[in-house]
């Protein structure tokens, strides 16, 4: 059964327009590739949007429901013998609203990154707890170079799951790896400012970093 957000009046559908975030316009990006199903959602956010915005699994059941109650997205059920599942779909309204949030420049990039945290506040601990904290950070910058690597590889040898997106896609793909490669530039580097420190404060024979 296909059905469409009741008949709002416009003041309520502009205050449903209005408590549309960053992440139900995320969502309604993914449901403007294809309709998706919660479980296919759930798999292209993991896939798609954790290395750019990461959000809970939760949201998946959540965010739909704000885009069809806006008239941005159309919710298909059926039924798979006792199981159901719903099937989000953007509409035209949908495409012109997504079309008009590209169009608005970005928040600027925050950085969620407690490994770092600790190296920031490590003269409350000692030199051997910053060394692990820089080299454990250089361990993730290792992987995550790795994981980039391979991801581009594989996109440009099958094109990835959506080949016609594969030009933009790059580009996101390019700031990852150049991102995680900064990361590993910035580890070895603080490594090696730390080697010949004695503590973690200029009294204990902590130096300024060379730059």
């Amino acid at each position: 059964m296909n059905y469409y957000a009741p008949m709002r009046s416009i003041g309520n559908q502009r205050g449903v327009m209005d408590s549309l975030t960053t992440t139900s316009y995320a969502v309604l990006s993914l449901i403007a590739v294809q309709p998706m199903t919660t479980y296919q959602l759930a798999k292209q956010m993991e896939r798609s949007l954790r290395d750019v915005w990461p959000r809970a699994e939760s949201v998946i059941y959540e965010e739909p429901k704000k885009l069809v109650a806006a008239g941005l997205a159309t919710a298909t059920v059926a039924h798979t013998g006792r199981r159901r599942s719903t099937t989000y779909a953007v509409t035209k309204p949908g495409r012109l609203a997504l079309r008009e949030w590209l169009a608005v420049p970005g928040a600027p990039p925050t950085v969620e990154f407690e490994a770092l945290l600790k190296v920031a506040f490590a003269d409350h601990g000692d030199l051997d707890t910053l060394r692990h904290n820089i080299a454990a950070i250089l361990v993730m910058a290792d992987a995550r170079v790795g994981y980039v690597t391979d991801r581009i590889d594989d996109y440009l040898s099958t094109g990835g799951p959506y080949p016609g997106r594969l030009p933009v896609a790059m580009l996101v793909a390019r700031f990852h790896q150049e991102q995680a490669a900064a990361a590993q530039r910035w580890a070895r580097w603080a490594q090696a400012q730390v080697e010949n420190w004695g503590g973690v404060t200029p009294k204990t024979g902590a130096r300024i970093p060379n730059q």
